[in-house]
């Protein structure tokens, strides 16, 4: 369980940089594009959604890499298992999906439920910042 707690708080760090350092980009350069609000709030929700996808692929790569090389769980069917099964998997737990058709097993459990949580948070930021750039952006279309 020590070794997917220490996945789960590395995991935590690196998706919270890599969204800061998306949403904080989009802060510098945003003001500095000679293109329309409308084109602007594009970018935004473009810049979001590729954060949420690197973010859903480093949870995916440490759900293989734990359950193949580690040993530290399972998920779904282990004659099936693959990168896809586990790019799919984490992408259902991301979004808080859920529609439980495959499940993990043993410490991975914890794993999914901290993937859920950062999940929820991550897309709730990206919701907050696009909420805040339409505004900023839709008034200055007038």
């Amino acid at each position: 369980m020590l070794p997917v707690a220490l996945v789960c708080l590395a995991l935590l760090v690196l998706t919270t940089i890599i969204h800061y350092e998306a949403l904080r980009g989009l802060a510098v350069l945003l003001p500095e594009m000679r293109i329309k609000p409308r084109a602007r709030l594009i970018v935004v929700i473009l810049v979001a959604f590729v954060a949420h996808l690197i973010e859903i692929g480093l949870y995916a790569l440490a759900i293989y890499g734990l359950v193949r090389f580690g040993g530290l769980g399972t998920l779904g069917d282990s004659s099936r298992f693959s990168l896809d099964v586990s790019l799919y998997f984490s992408a259902e737990t991301y979004t808080s999906l859920g529609y439980g058709d495959v499940v993990p097993g043993g410490a991975l459990r914890l794993l999914a439920g901290v993937e859920a949580l950062n999940g929820l948070l991550l897309i709730g930021w990206s919701a907050s910042y696009t909420y805040i750039a339409m505004e900023r952006f839709w008034s200055a279309e007038k």
